[in-house]
């Protein structure tokens, strides 16, 4: 629930709604999140008695529409046999809780809600890469989270930490729990109670500056609530990540996140001000609402990244801008990756840049195709037929190398026109071909649709994960290529069956380069371990990466899965200065995730 309070004179809020609470989800989590995998308790991928498959529930635009041609595709292309059946488990297993008495005893009184439920246990203490999700489903995590105390305020979170500080308990920081790099996992041989600090409830929009477009926020709250708020002040904060639904503020800053429009808004250290964190040693809190300051180093970029390893981050002013008066979806077709990559490079490198453009291959263009909902009408079945023929006959556009951009405008009406008009010269340079707003939303579509299907997929012995990576331009093609190429050789090698699906898009880009979104996934039947192989098999796609010229991480962070390959990121020296600057933060590591190094 959020709350919006005027607090100077240049702070603008909306009428009607001076000290009310506004109703949104239930404060559970559980009551409308799944337990054991990804999204809204009511939606799921579901196969039906005619072959048809089925987004169930009602929060998205496609949901409750057949989708006849997925099964078919997934079938023939991606490998999936979905005559397997694996059936989650209906208990998740949970070991007794360590408790430090004279902690609680401490705490008792001072929060409005602390957990000892197993099941709220369990939702702490994993995020959402396939290997927890796994586990949720056929197995158990190692360890777990004891407690979990829910925080509403920056003084409650003081209180929380010099507690712990005091009785040696471990805390970890849990803001939309949809990390992808195992940061949310409990060390397993930690002894100490460890708990878990919720920041869900600290999710107020403290207040608005119109006229300097700032505003400052507890970092609780969800990308799609803290949107919701600020869209009654006229403003939005515009960052997108493909988790907005659930992800928060907080973890944004602590993962240095990227948003799919950072084009025009910012990646999310173009967008954070100032930042407010509890540490063992005292409060980090800085007056910095300024344009730009020359005054030492920037202290925003040591909690920035830092993905919970120093505190708690309870408030961030951030920038705002005025909701756009257009917002609107195209997509480009091209004839093959490689010319569409190109197209990306020559944007970047005229800077007019729509709030997002996205370029996937071939076989992530016919994932989206394969979800396309079922005709509403006898004329629309005629027209798409007649645009297939068009499109491959006429146009001469190979199916099985064509593949798309999808674009999202954002602005004045003026500036997209402006925008379009570049964009689609530049497109026609490269044999490029107007595909529609159909065609980009589906491609957004399948962005929020992605891990759903894997926690689909994972229900016929076929696992998949996706990662990413930023590298410069020049390297682009052999990122791809040599990825390509080691995945499926490590599946060769660990008797995976049938070829590995692998799929790439270029998801952002940048004056020197791009990001790389990498998918992959392979039936896992007849192999004894499928979370240690598939675990193998990424990091040596990791070590092609790197070797040639990508880096660990573009946005996701570096949690546990990645902390491996630091040293060869940043250095002996840049390891030692994070680990000093962690010595001297949190003596007694009461922040003790293993995050990072």
């Amino acid at each position: 629930m959020i709350r919006i309070q005027q607090l100077q004179s240049q702070i603008v809020e909306p009428a009607g709604l001076k000290g009310q609470y506004y109703e949104q989800r239930p404060q559970n989590k559980l009551e409308w999140f799944k337990n054991n995998g990804w999204g809204y308790k009511d939606t799921k991928f579901i196969l039906e008695q005619d072959g048809a498959v089925r987004l169930t529930g009602n929060k998205y635009r496609f949901s409750n529409q057949k989708m006849m041609k997925f099964k078919e595709w997934a079938e023939a292309k991606v490998g999936i046999d979905l005559s397997l059946n694996c059936e989650a488990q209906t208990e998740i297993p949970a070991n007794p809780p360590i408790i430090n008495e004279q902690f609680m005893n401490a705490i008792q009184g001072q929060f409005n809600e602390v957990s000892f439920d197993n099941a709220q246990r369990i939702l702490h203490s994993h995020g959402h890469t396939m290997q927890e999700i796994y586990e949720l489903r056929h197995g158990k995590l190692a360890r777990i989270v004891d407690c979990v105390v829910y925080i509403n305020s920056h003084a409650q979170a003081e209180l929380l930490v010099k507690l712990a500080v005091e009785h040696n308990v471990m805390l970890t920081v849990y803001g939309g729990g949809t990390n992808v790099t195992w940061a949310l996992q409990c060390p397993k041989e930690e002894t100490r109670m460890i708990v878990s600090v919720d920041t869900s409830r600290m999710n107020h929009i403290r207040w608005v500056d119109r006229k300097n477009m700032t505003a400052l926020v507890e970092t609780g709250v969800t990308g799609k609530d803290l949107e919701k708020e600020l869209s009654r002040y006229g403003v939005v904060c515009g960052h997108e990540p493909d988790s907005v639904e659930f992800s928060t503020l907080g973890g944004w800053i602590s993962t240095r996140a990227s948003g799919m429009k950072k084009n025009r808004y910012g990646n999310i250290e173009d967008i954070i001000l100032s930042v407010k964190v509890v540490t063992p040693t005292g409060t980090l809190s800085q007056s910095l609402d300024y344009p730009r300051v020359s005054s030492g180093p920037d202290l925003n970029q040591i909690v920035l990244g830092s993905e919970g390893t120093i505190g708690i981050i309870t408030e961030a002013v951030i920038k705002v801008k005025a909701q756009p008066e257009v917002c609107k979806y195209e997509s480009i077709l091209f004839h093959n990756f490689a010319l569409g990559t190109e197209f990306m490079y020559k944007l970047s490198r005229s800077k007019v840049w729509p709030a997002s453009v996205r370029l996937v291959d071939n076989n992530q263009f016919q994932f989206g195709m394969a979800l396309k909902t079922m005709p509403h009408s006898k004329r629309e079945e005629f027209m798409d037929k007649v645009k297939k023929y068009f499109i491959t006959q006429f146009m001469q556009y190979d199916p099985d190398q064509m593949c798309l951009v999808t674009v999202v405008f954002e602005g004045t009406k003026q500036e997209v026109e402006f925008q379009e008009k570049k964009v689609f010269e530049l497109a026609k340079f490269y044999k490029g071909f107007r595909a529609g707003a159909e065609n980009g939303e589906r491609g957004y579509f399948l962005t929020y649709m992605i891990a759903y299907l894997r926690d689909f997929a994972m229900q016929f012995q076929f696992i998949a994960e996706s990662f990413e990576t930023a590298v410069g331009w020049k390297n682009v093609p052999a990122v791809c290529e040599n990825i390509q190429r080691r995945i499926v050789e490590e599946c060769s090698k660990r008797g995976v069956e049938k070829e590995p699906f692998v799929s790439f898009r270029i998801s952002q880009v940048y004056d020197t380069g791009a990001t790389i979104y990498v998918y992959f996934g392979f039936g896992y039947k007849g192999i004894s371990d499928p979370v240690k192989c598939y675990s193998e098999i990424e990091d040596a796609a990791r070590e092609e990466i790197m070797k040639n010229g990508g880096s660990i991480s573009h946005h996701h962070g570096v949690g546990k899965l990645r902390k491996q390959f630091m040293q060869r990121q940043i250095g002996d020296t840049g390891v030692e200065i994070l680990k000093r600057i962690k010595q001297q933060i949190d003596p007694k590591n009461i922040f003790g995730n293993q995050n990072l190094i």
